[in-house]
């Protein structure tokens, strides 16, 4: 496999696959899981209200996320591989947020991660002729939030107590206690909290 292709997600060598011209970019068995996975989720769950939240994350949990008890997940949002999800006590993923875990995502205990946001930890390498498929696990520190809309782009490392304001863009890691806006996010205070 040529260097740049993300063996260990399951990601074929574009070069290889042909996934530029329409040939695939994962293996078999990640294709089956996703296909299956989808069909659950928008038979079982993507209708549901929101207090079932412990249904969804039974169905969540039952093709391979690591989630804590008390982590709730609306019907709406769209989780792309659960294998790759893994939430800590009292997180919630909200409405119509998308979670494009191509690579992990790690969601520490106490976040929010608000309506309409998105977690993408893929990409593609523009400087390669196959338009190599490339991912980078986004790790998002206890405490956080991600408003709503606000993107985050792939090896992102928000800190704790960090925030990421509404329809803001992060490119790059979001430093601990910092509220952060603007895209591409910039810092524009320190984080106050009560003991």
């Amino acid at each position: 496999m040529r260097e740049g292709a993300s063996e260990n997600f399951g990601i074929l060598d574009a070069a290889q696959s042909g996934s530029r011209e329409g040939g695939p970019s994962f293996r078999v068995r990640h294709r089956v899981l996703r296909v299956a996975w989808g069909i659950t989720w928008a038979l079982l769950a993507a209708w549901t209200p929101a207090p079932l939240y412990r249904w969804r994350a039974f169905l969540l949990r039952l093709f391979g996320a690591r989630l804590a008890r008390n982590a709730r997940v609306h019907g709406s949002a769209r989780i792309w591989y659960p294998p790759h999800l893994i939430m800590e006590e009292n997180t919630l993923i909200g409405r119509g947020a998308i979670i494009y875990s191509i690579a992990a995502i790690r969601i520490g205990r106490g976040v929010v991660i608000s309506q309409g946001a998105h977690l993408c930890t893929g990409s593609h390498d523009i400087d390669d002729a196959s338009f190599q498929l490339t991912a980078q696990p986004i790790a998002v520190g206890a405490n956080a939030w991600v408003a709503a809309e606000a993107f985050v782009g792939p090896g992102v490392s928000i800190g704790e107590g960090a925030v990421l304001g509404a329809r803001g863009v992060a490119f790059s890691d979001l430093t601990a206690w910092t509220v952060y806006a603007g895209n591409p996010a910039r810092p524009i205070r320190a984080r106050v909290t009560s003991p």
